[in-house]
C-alpha cells in the first residue's frame, strides 16, 4: 500500500478533521468463544496503555519531526503514563478558561488559524509485539479520546489524521504491521482548528487520556449494531429490532443466531438469520417484558453468535433496555408517563487524572447519584467514555448524551452576546465538522438505553450547521429527541430543539413560560450554579414541577475541576485557575460541584438529595401525606419508620411500616405514634428506607425524612435567684464565685474574662458582627459592593454608653454602640450574670430605612484552640443557611472546629447551622461551656478560623494556623443563593432587610 501524504496545513483547516479514519461504529464487545465472555476478556483486544515514550516541546518547530522513522534514536525521550494528561505528568501547564479562548490576548486569531507562538507538540512512541489472538486478521487502532489532534504512524508507514478530542479516532493498520518489534508514533498537538468548537469551560488539557488499544476482527465480523428495543404503542409489549453491519468474504454461507434471556437468565427469543446481506436483521414484536426506567433498569441480557457452518466465529454480548421515550402532546413521556429529570451536569473529572477518570471514579459517582435522588445527567459538554454509559444503563440514570461542540467565545464575549464572527453558524466551510461530531458519538452510544436525547452541543449560538445536525440526530433515531439550548439566543433556528431548555433562567421567568400555554416542554439544561457554598433557593424550582410542562433540571454542576497541587513548602492543596500560572484564566470558576474534586461530598449534596427524592413526606398535626412521584415504582418497595424525639433523643420507634400509594398518587394516614410521656421539646419523625439490597444501596438506606414539632421547646429565662455579689471597679465589673469569675470591662465593652476553676475560657472578647466571608455568589452579584458597609459596621462600631443595672440576684450591664455607618445607627449588647455564673447575652439591632439588607447580625468571638469541639441541638448534620433548609433535620450531633469548615475551593462562608436549641463547645479533657438559646433558637458556627480570616484568604493553605476556636452566635443570616454566580442576587426572600429589628439572646454557662 501506498504511504498517504500528510501536511500540518491540515492543522489549521476546519473542513479537515479526518483523514484515513475509519466510520464510526457502535461500542458493542466481541469475543472469540462463550469462554472468553465469561472472562470478560476478548482475544480480539490489545491494550496499548501503559508507559509511553514523549517528547515534549512547547513551540512546534523546535519537535522530532523524524521520530516516527525506524531507527531514530529514542535515547532522549520521557516516560509518559497513557491514558493519561500531559499537562498532569509534568509536560506543560494546566490552563483553566471558561468562554475565553485560551490564547486572548497572546495572539489575535480568528478561525480557522491556530497559535503560532505556544502550540505544544507532545511526540509518543510505543513500541509492541502483536498478540497471538490479532495475527492474521484484519488489525485496527483505536484512540478513544486524544486532544487535540493527532498524526499517526505505524513501522515509519503514515496511517492517519483525526480530530475530535472525545469520541474514538480508529485507523486500519493491518498492511504495515510485522512480527516482531512494531513501532507506534503519534505526534499530538495541544491546537488545531477544533479548538474553536471544543472551547468548554474546563482546564485546557491535553494528551492520549484515555484507552489506546489494537482490535481485529474475524473473517466474519458484525462491525456495527443498531439495536432498538422500544414498547408497542398501547405500552404493553415489547418490540426488538436489531441491525447489523458486517463485513466479511462469501457471506451467503454465514449465520447468526440471537438469543434474549429474560431476567432469570432463561431463554426469552431465539431467532437465527442468514447474513448473505452485509445489512442483516434481527426483529421481534409483543414481547412480555419487563420496562427499563431508572426506578427498575430492567435490562435482558442478549448475545449474537457468528457461524461459518458449526464454526462460531464471535460471540456478542448486548443489553437491552425495553423503553419508550417520546415527546406528546407537549410533554416528554417514559413508558407513557410524564418523566420529571432530577438531574446533574457532569464534566469527566478526578482532582489527580482530569479527564481520565478510572472506572472507579465512575461507579463511585453512580452510587453517589442514586444515593442522593439524582436521575438524570447531562454529558457536558462531550461525550463520555463508554463504560460510563453501560453503568447507567445498568444502575438506572437518564442521559442527555452532547456532542462535542462548543464555541462560547466565538460569539459571547464578558457576557454580551456579539456574533459577529460566530462560528459554525450557516458557514459550509464548518457543517461537515459538525456533522461529523454528531455522527462520532450517535453512531457509537445509539444502543444504550439510558440515552433519552441527543444534544447538539453546547453554548454555540445558532445556524444552519447545528440545524444539520438536528436534522441528522431526526432522521437516525425516532425513538429520542433533540436538545440544543443555544437557539435561545437566535429564535430563528427555534426548530432545532424539540425541547424548550434554558440556562439560568429564574423561577419567575420559567413560570411565565410555563403559564402561556407553550407548544414544547420545559427544561432547566443549567441551573443552581453550585459555585462554592450555594444551591440556596433550589426548592423555588421544584416547586414548579406542579406544572406538567416543567420537566426538570440539571444542576451546574457535579463535581468541582480542582487540581491536586503542592505550595512551595510542599503543602498538598486543591488547586484552581491561575495556580499554575495559567494566564489567561477564570480562577476559581472551575468549582461549581455538589462533590468536591477529591470525590469528598459537600454539604450542597443534603439539600439535593432532600428535594429531588421521588417520595415526598409531610407531617401536620401527626398526620402524614405521602406522594409517590416514582414514575413505576410502588411505595411497598420502602419501608417506612416513625420515631419520637424529645429534645433530640429517641424516645419511641415504630417496627418497620409499609404505607400504600401508587405512582403518581397522594394519600394521607394518621399513624398510630405511640405513648411518650418524656418532658422536653417533642418532635415526630418519619423516614422511608429501602426495603431490600440494591445494587447501590443496602436494605436500610435513608431515602428522605420528614419531621413535625409537636411540642416546642422551653426556651423561656432561667436564672438563679442567690444572692449576687459583684465588684464595680473604675474600669471593670466583676463578679466572682466559688469555682468561677467573670470579668466585664467599661473600656473594651465586652466580656473580657470568664474563668472557671481558674481557667480562661474567652480568648477574644464578643464583637458586634455583620459581615459574612463572601461566598463566590457573593462575589458574582456584587454584594461585596453593595453590602460593604456592613463589614465595618460592627467591628469597628463606636461605645457610646455603658449601663449598669443592679439587683439582689443578678447585674446587668448594656452597652450601647452606634454602628460604623453613614447613617446615626445604634446598637446595644447586654451581659446579664447571676451568682451561679450564667451569662445572658442579648444583643439588638433595631432596624434602620434605607440601608442594604445585612449579610447577618450577631456576635464573634474566640475560645482557646483545644475547645475545638462541639454538640449541638438544632438543625444538622450539614450546614443550613436561609434559603438552604431542605435535607437538615432537627436533632443532637457533633462535630469539631475543622471538619465544620467546608473545604470549598475558595475559602468563603461556613459552617452555619439553623436552629439551634443549645449548643456545647469543649475541650476533649471536657472543660468548656454551654450556650443555650433564649426565647427562639439561633444559629451558629464554629470554626478555627474568624469571618475576616476565611474572607482573606483565596487557597485553604493562606488560612492562618489555627491559635482559637472561633464562635459565632447569630439572630440569622441571610440565604446564600445559586440561581447563577455572576449576577442573581439572593432571593429577597432570604435577605435581612436593614429597616427590621434583630435580636440573639442566649445564655453562657461554663462546664
Amino acid at each position: 500500500m501506498q504511504d498517504l501524504v500528510y501536511t500540518t496545513d491540515w492543522l489549521s483547516d476546519s473542513t479537515v478533521f479526518k483523514v484515513n479514519t475509519i466510520d464510526p461504529h457502535s461500542d458493542h464487545h466481541y469475543y472469540r468463544n462463550e469462554a472468553e465472555l465469561k472472562q470478560h476478556a476478548s482475544s480480539f483486544v490489545q491494550s496499548l496503555n501503559g508507559n509511553w515514550k514523549v517528547s515534549y516541546v512547547k513551540d512546534s518547530n523546535l519537535r522530532a519531526r523524524d521520530f516516527y522513522k525506524q531507527g531514530f534514536n529514542e535515547s532522549g525521550f520521557d516516560s509518559v503514563k497513557v491514558p493519561g494528561h500531559l499537562e498532569l505528568q509534568g509536560f506543560g501547564k494546566p490552563q483553566y478558561v471558561n468562554t475565553q479562548y485560551p490564547w486572548d490576548g497572546s495572539e489575535f486569531l480568528r478561525p480557522d488559524s491556530i497559535p503560532q507562538n505556544h502550540n505544544a507538540v507532545a511526540s509518543y512512541i510505543r513500541h509492541f509485539t502483536v498478540n497471538e489472538g490479532l495475527k492474521n486478521k484484519r488489525t485496527f487502532i483505536s484512540f478513544k479520546g486524544a486532544s487535540t489532534a493527532i498524526y499517526v504512524w505505524l513501522n515509519g508507514h503514515f496511517i492517519g489524521y483525526s480530530e475530535d478530542s472525545f469520541t474514538p479516532d480508529e485507523f486500519e493498520i493491518t498492511d504495515f504491521l510485522q512480527d516482531g518489534d512494531n513501532k507506534l508514533a503519534v505526534e499530538l498537538w495541544k491546537f488545531s482548528s477544533a479548538n474553536w468548537i471544543e472551547d468548554q469551560d474546563f482546564w485546557r488539557l491535553s494528551g492520549l487520556f484515555r484507552d489506546v488499544e489494537l482490535f481485529a476482527i474475524p473473517s466474519t465480523h458484525i462491525k456495527d449494531i443498531n439495536a432498538t428495543a422500544t414498547l408497542t404503542d398501547d405500552y404493553a409489549k415489547g418490540k426488538l429490532e436489531i441491525k447489523l453491519d458486517v463485513v466479511g468474504d462469501d457471506l451467503s454461507k454465514k449465520t447468526a443466531r440471537l438469543t434474549v434471556y429474560d431476567l432469570d437468565e432463561k431463554p426469552l427469543l431465539t431467532q437465527e438469520i442468514a447474513l448473505g446481506d452485509s445489512c442483516s436483521a434481527f426483529s421481534a414484536e409483543n414481547l412480555d417484558v419487563k420496562f427499563w426506567s431508572a426506578e427498575h433498569p430492567n435490562l435482558y441480557s442478549a448475545k449474537i453468535q457468528v457461524f461459518d457452518g458449526d464454526d462460531l466465529l464471535e460471540v456478542i454480548p448486548l443489553d437491552l433496555g425495553f423503553r419508550k421515550f417520546e415527546l406528546k402532546n407537549g410533554l416528554m413521556l417514559l413508558n407513557g408517563k410524564r418523566i420529571i429529570f432530577k438531574g446533574v451536569n457532569r464534566h469527566e473529572f478526578d482532582c489527580r487524572n482530569g479527564r481520565s477518570v478510572t472506572e472507579e471514579d465512575m461507579l463511585w459517582d453512580i452510587m453517589f447519584l442514586k444515593q442522593h435522588n439524582i436521575n438524570a445527567v447531562r454529558t457536558s459538554h462531550y461525550p463520555n467514555q463508554s463504560r460510563w454509559y453501560e453503568l447507567c444503563d445498568q444502575y438506572g440514570i437518564y442521559l442527555i448524551d452532547e456532542t462535542n461542540l462548543e464555541s462560547h467565545g466565538s460569539w459571547q464575549k464578558l457576557g454580551e452576546c456579539e456574533p459577529s464572527w460566530n462560528i459554525p453558524e450557516n458557514k459550509e466551510e464548518w457543517l461537515d465538522n459538525c456533522l461529523f461530531r454528531a455522527d462520532n458519538m450517535f453512531q457509537r452510544d445509539k444502543n444504550h438505553a439510558s440515552i433519552l436525547i441527543w444534544s447538539c452541543g453546547n453554548e454555540s449560538y445558532a445556524g444552519t450547521d447545528i440545524e444539520a445536525m438536528a436534522d441528522f440526530f431526526r432522521k437516525h433515531d425516532q425513538n429520542r429527541i433533540v436538545h440544543y439550548e443555544g437557539v435561545t439566543w437566535n429564535r430563528e433556528f427555534d426548530r432545532i430543539t424539540d425541547i424548550e431548555s434554558r440556562m439560568y433562567a429564574k423561577p419567575d421567568d420559567i413560570e411565565t413560560y410555563l403559564k402561556s400555554n407553550p407548544e414544547k416542554p420545559y427544561i432547566s439544561c443549567e441551573y443552581m450554579h453550585a459555585m462554592g457554598n450555594s444551591i440556596g433557593g433550589m426548592q423555588l424550582y421544584t416547586a414548579l414541577e406542579k406544572y406538567p410542562q416543567y420537566q426538570g433540571g440539571f444542576i451546574w454542576d457535579y463535581i468541582d475541576q480542582g487540581i491536586l497541587n503542592s505550595t512551595e513548602d510542599g503543602e498538598e492543596y486543591l488547586a484552581y485557575g491561575g495556580d499554575f500560572d495559567d494566564r489567561p484564566t477564570d480562577y476559581e470558576f472551575c468549582g461549581d460541584g455538589i462533590v468536591l474534586a477529591d470525590r469528598t461530598v459537600s454539604p450542597k449534596a443534603s439539600t439535593v438529595k432532600d428535594l429531588y427524592s421521588n417520595i415526598k413526606l409531610r407531617l401536620e398535626n401527626g398526620k402524614l401525606t405521602l406522594r409517590n412521584d416514582n414514575l413505576f415504582a410502588e411505595t411497598d418497595e420502602y419501608s417506612f419508620i416513625l420515631k419520637v424525639l424529645a429534645d433530640g433523643r429517641k424516645v419511641w420507634e415504630s417496627k418497620p411500616l409499609e404505607f400504600a400509594v401508587a405512582p403518581g398518587e397522594e394519600k394521607t394516614f394518621a399513624p398510630d405514634w405511640g405513648k411518650v410521656s418524656e418532658e422536653g421539646e417533642l418532635v415526630y419523625e418519619v423516614s422511608c428506607l429501602t426495603k431490600k439490597d440494591l445494587p447501590w444501596a443496602k436494605a436500610g438506606f435513608e431515602i428522605c425524612k420528614a419531621q413535625e414539632v409537636v411540642k416546642s421547646a422551653d426556651l423561656s429565662l432561667k436564672t438563679s435567684q442567690k444572692k449576687l455579689t459583684a465588684v464595680e471597679g473604675d474600669f471593670n465589673i466583676g463578679v466572682v464565685g466559688d469555682d468561677f469569675s467573670i470579668l466585664l470591662s467599661k473600656d473594651k465593652a465586652s466580656l473580657v474574662s470568664y474563668q472557671k476553676n481558674g481557667k480562661e475560657l474567652i480568648k477574644r472578647a464578643p464583637q458586634l458582627n455583620f459581615w459574612r466571608a463572601l461566598t463566590d455568589n457573593d462575589r458574582g452579584a456584587g454584594s461585596d459592593f453593595r453590602f460593604s458597609q456592613w463589614e465595618v459596621a460592627g467591628k469597628y462600631a463606636k461605645k457610646q454608653d455603658v449601663d449598669v443595672k443592679r439587683e439582689e440576684n443578678s447585674i446587668t450591664v448594656t452597652y450601647t454602640f452606634r454602628l460604623a455607618l453613614s447613617s446615626d445607627v445604634k446598637c446595644s449588647v447586654s451581659y446579664t450574670i447571676d451568682a451561679n455564673g450564667k451569662i445572658i447575652v442579648c444583643a439588638k439591632y433595631p432596624g434602620t430605612n434605607g440601608l442594604a439588607p445585612l449579610p447577618e447580625f450577631g456576635l464573634e468571638f474566640a475560645l482557646p484552640k483545644a475547645m475545638n469541639q462541639f454538640a449541638w441541638y438544632g438543625l444538622g448534620p450539614d450546614e443550613s443557611y436561609l434559603d438552604r433548609t431542605a435535607g437538615a433535620c432537627l436533632g443532637l450531633f457533633e462535630s469539631n472546629a475543622e471538619k465544620n469548615k467546608a473545604p470549598y475551593l475558595m475559602p468563603q462562608e461556613t459552617g452555619n447551622h439553623m436552629g439551634t436549641r443549645n449548643l456545647r463547645i469543649y475541650s476533649e479533657q471536657g472543660s468548656g461551656i454551654l450556650l443555650k438559646a433564649i426565647d427562639k433558637p439561633f444559629e451558629f458556627s464554629v470554626l478555627p478560623v474568624n469571618t475576616m480570616e476565611l474572607d482573606a484568604a483565596k487557597h485553604h493553605y493562606e488560612l492562618p494556623q489555627t491559635h482559637f476556636t472561633w464562635v459565632k452566635i447569630l439572630a440569622a443570616q441571610m440565604g446564600v443563593g445559586g440561581d447563577d454566580s455572576w449576577g442573581a442576587p439572593v432571593h429577597d426572600e432570604f435577605l435581612l432587610p436593614s429597616e427590621n429589628e434583630y435580636e440573639v439572646k442566649f445564655s453562657i454557662e461554663a462546664l
